[in-house]
């Protein structure tokens, strides 16, 4: 049997970090080994690493009893990339990065091309430059004992963002392209694998809400698949494309297979999201081995879910690791030791334990030198004064006064003029009025200042309660540009669902004002 699975992981190293590992570390190697011990397959690819080659780690990279390979993006760091393990049961005969053949090193690669001419090279090299596609071809063996090739494309396809006119052309050329190469292919007589994220939910059931968007099916990203994948709906006049979806080959009326879901919403506690993670194989090969298709929305640890296929084919391994591998990159290449051997136990050796003497008998000399030269420079009495001459603590304290003073000028206000025996009853009660109204001025100042420091530091204001549950909002922020980007607001803290379930967020919206 042949299992692979494919999981958009949405940043292999925050992966870790969540997972309780730092990155690098000593346990990184392990960590991965447990995750793709968890997927349990022979193919494993990942998309969405958001690993360029420069942060890329040996204990990452190479794990033990699988070969790897990467595709980092050239123009931005933390952004997109793929990446394939294989166990050293399913090691590839040819492993290649991209789709135009302008990676390809000419040693070990994949070839078959397809005819490429309506594209420019700097558009080719424009879409292989964000680290999207990697390709590795194996050998499989059927139950009747024929050996067959098998190419499985790792892809993780662009989003079209409503906002960037420029990135649905950008899509849609790299579908275009990824068709060709796929084509080329299986002309060539391989057998053919397209798995990862496409970024398109092909039909209505693929999405918890197609009945509310307009012109579903006109979307550009559902007609290319349309054109691609063979309708199997119906048998008289449906269309028959080069490939089959795998899961609903198997699972045609599953609702509810979903494998993204919002997390800023926390749309996967109601499973309200869309499955545009597939696994497509070519109609021969999913007809005659596929044995089943399966989502795995169990496993945590991304927005998206595992897919993944069972073949009843075995591989044949290749003998040796096609160049692309990581662990021929120069970085880690001659780096595969164990670390018992750095580790040497020198205490067997005469020589070091001459070295250890006679480190030991200098750190006895120098430590008595210390003692000495700090013997020299501490001060003797004669230099501070005996004990006899020596000032008491008290002598630097001044005698009190003998007129104590009960009040102070500086804390207390004043309370008029001073009466005295010759002051008049008049000039008395002048001077009784006057120190009221002082006392009454300073306890107004005291409660305009509290005033003012309470309405400064009076903290935030309540959460308000949502309309529809009456229950505490959760604050947000616009990160969309415009006029209201920064600002704050308060919604619904239930996750988003379907609107009919009164368990879902209700439509409660409440701009948070300034404090």
């Amino acid at each position: 049997m042949l299992r692979v699975v494919s999981w958009n992981i949405n940043g292999i190293r925050s992966h870790l970090q969540g997972a309780g590992y730092e990155e690098p570390s000593n346990c990184t190697a392990r960590a991965v080994g447990r995750i793709l011990d968890k997927l349990d397959a022979d193919i494993v690819c990942l998309q969405e690493t958001k690993v360029t080659r420069d942060v890329l780690t040996e204990p990452l990279a190479i794990i033990e009893g699988y070969n790897s390979y990467f595709s980092f993006s050239r123009n931005r760091s933390g952004y997109s990339g793929v990446a394939t393990f294989c166990k050293d049961s399913a090691t590839p005969v040819a492993a290649e990065e991209g789709l135009s053949g302008l990676l390809a090193t000419l040693n070990g690669d994949v070839n078959c091309y397809g005819n490429m001419d309506e594209f420019t090279q700097e558009e080719l090299r424009a879409l292989d430059s964000e680290g999207r596609a990697l390709l590795t071809q194996h050998k499989i063996r059927t139950q009747d004992g024929d050996e067959k090739s098998l190419t499985v494309i790792n892809v993780y396809c662009p989003h079209a963002d409503p906002g960037k006119p420029e990135r649905l052309t950008f899509k849609m050329r790299f579908y275009h392209l990824l068709q060709i190469r796929a084509e080329a292919l299986l002309a060539a007589g391989s057998h053919v694998i397209i798995l990862g994220d496409l970024n398109t939910a092909h039909r209505p059931i693929d999405h918890w809400d197609a009945v509310n968007l307009e012109c579903f099916e006109e979307d550009p990203g559902r007609k290319w698949m349309d054109g691609l994948l063979s309708n199997l709906r119906c048998q008289a006049g449906s269309h028959m494309g080069p490939f089959i979806d795998s899961y609903r080959y198997f699972q045609p009326k599953q609702k509810g297979a979903f494998t993204c879901w919002s997390t800023v919403t926390g749309a996967r506690h109601l499973n309200y999201g869309s499955r545009i993670d597939y696994v497509l194989g070519d109609r021969a090969l999913v007809m005659d081995t596929f044995q089943s298709s399966f989502v795995l929305p169990e496993v945590m640890g991304s927005d998206h879910c595992p897919v993944g296929a069972v073949l009843n084919v075995s591989p044949v391994p290749a003998k040796q690791c096609p160049p692309l591998c990581t662990r021929f990159l120069p970085e880690f290449a001659g780096t595969q030791l164990k670390i018992l051997r750095f580790l040497v136990r020198l205490e067997q050796d005469p020589v070091f334990k001459q070295s250890a003497l006679q480190l030991r008998n200098q750190t006895q000399v120098q430590l008595r030198q210390n003692k000495a030269r700090v013997r020299s420079t501490r001060p003797r009495p004669s230099q501070t004064g005996s004990s006899r001459g020596q000032k008491k603590l008290m002598s630097y304290f001044q005698p009190s006064s003998s007129r104590p003073q009960t009040t102070s000028n500086l804390d207390l206000p004043s309370l008029g003029t001073l009466v005295t025996p010759e002051t008049s009853e008049e000039e008395a009660m002048a001077s009784v009025v006057e120190g009221h109204t002082k006392v009454s001025e300073a306890k107004d100042k005291k409660e305009v200042r509290s005033l003012f420091w309470k309405s400064l530091l009076r903290g935030p204001l309540p959460t308000p309660l949502c309309g529809g549950h009456r229950e505490p909002c959760v604050m947000r922020t616009v990160k969309k540009p415009g006029p209201n980007l920064g600002r704050h607001f308060y919604m619904c803290a239930r996750p988003q669902g379907p609107p009919t379930d009164p368990s879902s967020r209700c439509n409660f919206f409440l701009w948070s004002r300034p404090s």
